[in-house]
């Protein structure tokens, strides 16, 4: 297709057969483990108009087939909201940050995804286009299940508007077995003047923001007083890679070294 509005028609024609592709470094992995099993595939890799950060007053504008590798070496990003520079730096290799997209890393709702947890720590918005118009969405909200966002089967992603903060600092933080691996564990971390945001990575069924630690920032708590509550509220699967009480411990060491080394 060559536009959004032929995207949305063809997503609307085909319902829930039908799935969005780019780069596709989100997609076929789901496809491989048949998570998903869409009929068509529609391509929309020319739809150039998606591919820019822009400076919007009080936010980057982010189009949503912006590659991760213009993403991590983005001046704007990396002097506004330089965590997401970081946790996109961490994404596969050079090869899957030449093709994959921003959008596509959060359009699956992955809870093992990098990208979501420093959205979430930022705490930006998504906008999403369809039949009835634009939406503009919470990125905690967008997320609602397992691989399930609140998008809807004749809408498509467009744009991620994130929260410029130059002053504040940050940390993201990754446990791997290998380089290139999903994370075990992650947690992106931001602190600035009345700012506390901390997402985390594979600890939930969803891209989990741990309200229980920021509240603790917010009321003074120091690195080691709110790490020791990256866990609440969290369901981190057991897997080969690790179990519940595992993950539950790298969440709390990681959020703490993100802490400490954000300056907390």
């Amino acid at each position: 297709v060559d536009t959004v509005d032929e995207a949305i028609q063809a997503l609307g024609e085909h319902g829930d057969e039908a799935k969005l592709i780019a780069g596709g470094h989100s997609l076929l992995p789901l496809m491989k483990f048949r998570l998903a099993t869409p009929a068509y595939l529609v391509d929309i890799n020319r739809l150039d108009d998606l591919k820019y950060v822009r400076d919007s007053g009080d936010y980057l504008a982010v189009g949503a087939l912006t590659r991760h590798c213009d993403v991590e070496k983005n001046d704007l990003i990396v002097s506004n909201a330089g965590v997401l520079a970081k946790a996109t730096h961490n994404v596969g290799d050079p090869q899957v940050r030449h093709r994959g997209t921003i959008g596509g890393a959060i359009a699956h709702g992955d809870p093992a995804s990098d990208i979501p947890s420093a959205l979430l720590a930022l705490k930006a918005t998504v906008v999403v286009n369809g039949p009835e118009g634009e939406r503009e969405i919470n990125i905690e909200n967008f997320f609602t299940g397992f691989l399930e966002t609140d998008l809807n089967e004749d809408e498509m992603l467009t744009e991620i508007r994130v929260p410029k903060l130059p002053d504040a600092k940050w940390s993201f933080q990754k446990f791997n077995r290998r380089a290139q691996d999903w994370a075990i564990v992650g947690a992106s971390i931001v602190c600035g003047e009345g700012h506390a945001g901390v997402g985390l990575v594979n600890m939930h069924s969803v891209p989990f923001r741990s309200e229980s630690v920021e509240s603790a920032l917010l009321n003074g708590a120091n690195a080691e007083e709110a790490g020791e509550l990256a866990a609440e509220g969290t369901e981190a699967p057991s897997d080969l890679n690790a179990s519940r009480d595992y993950r539950e411990h790298l969440s709390r060491v990681l959020v703490r070294r993100g802490l400490q080394e954000a300056g907390r």
